[in-house]
């Protein structure tokens, strides 16, 4: 689990703040590379060159893919909300690429950030905190319509309403936690498969091709599989934020 450990890089000593230690830590150092990286990939593709180039059309295909998304699911007023949910995904997508990245061999040993709770919850309540200022500032009162779905005969209102509400509060937990344990879990069974290279190879040639090999082999599949899980749960978490913000903007 030593992959998992947030550190100061400077030392917790003098970072205090209003009873809080603020020291600078590899999280937040991956933090600022990713935001970094996303900032320079956008100036690089938004030339607005009549020939794009692979760089511009790449920016724009991410653009329009997430354009498309909020379209389909929230309709024309989902544009208002494309730089949210666009740099929502791209920043998880970047964070989770990151994450992957063989730069051990050469000392350098990534921090997947999206791999903590308190990171993937963050982003969750930011979300979260869209969909009840625009549900009270759009509709009022009316907000809470949409814990009753349409149709629903009055004496069963008592019971569906705390089973809609309590639905929607778990929404920003089951968002945050989605994430959090895809990543955990896609590194954990990375660094397992790893120690029986390493140990398998150490114990000698025989057991080498037992356990050192295959677990090679499996090591090359499952970090496939994880390059398309980072693809995948930056989709998921973009998708079913725009979903959220759709339910605050249409009452579905």
């Amino acid at each position: 689990m030593y992959q998992f450990t947030i550190e100061p890089l400077f030392g917790s000593a003098g970072w205090q703040l209003a009873g809080y230690n603020i020291a600078f830590t590899n999280s937040a150092l991956w933090m600022l590379i990713t935001a970094v990286l996303l900032w320079m990939f956008m100036i690089g593709g938004m030339k607005r060159e009549l020939v794009p180039g692979r760089w511009q059309m790449a920016v724009e295909s991410f653009t329009g893919f997430i354009d498309g998304m909020l379209e389909a699911n929230i309709g024309k007023a989902g544009r208002k909300y494309l730089p949210y949910i666009f740099s929502l995904f791209m920043f998880i997508l970047f964070a989770n690429l990151l994450g992957l990245m063989p730069f051990g061999v050469v000392g350098i040993h990534p921090f997947t950030f999206t791999s903590h709770f308190t990171v993937t919850g963050v982003l969750a309540l930011m979300s979260f905190s869209i969909v009840l200022i625009v549900g009270f500032a759009k509709h009022g009162l009316k907000f809470f319509t949409l814990f009753v779905p349409h149709g629903t005969p009055w004496p069963m209102i008592p019971v569906i309403f705390p089973i809609e509400l309590v639905s929607f509060l778990v929404r920003p937990f089951s968002l945050a936690l989605r994430l959090f344990v895809a990543m955990m879990a896609g590194h954990l069974l990375l660094k397992v498969l790893s120690s029986f290279v390493i140990d398998g190879g150490n114990a000698g040639l025989v057991w080498g091709g037992v356990v050192a090999l295959p677990a090679f082999v499996l090591m090359v599949g499952i970090s496939a599989l994880e390059i398309l899980v980072a693809g995948i749960q930056a989709y998921v978490f973009a998708l079913l934020s725009s979903l959220y913000i759709a339910d605050a903007e249409n009452l579905h």
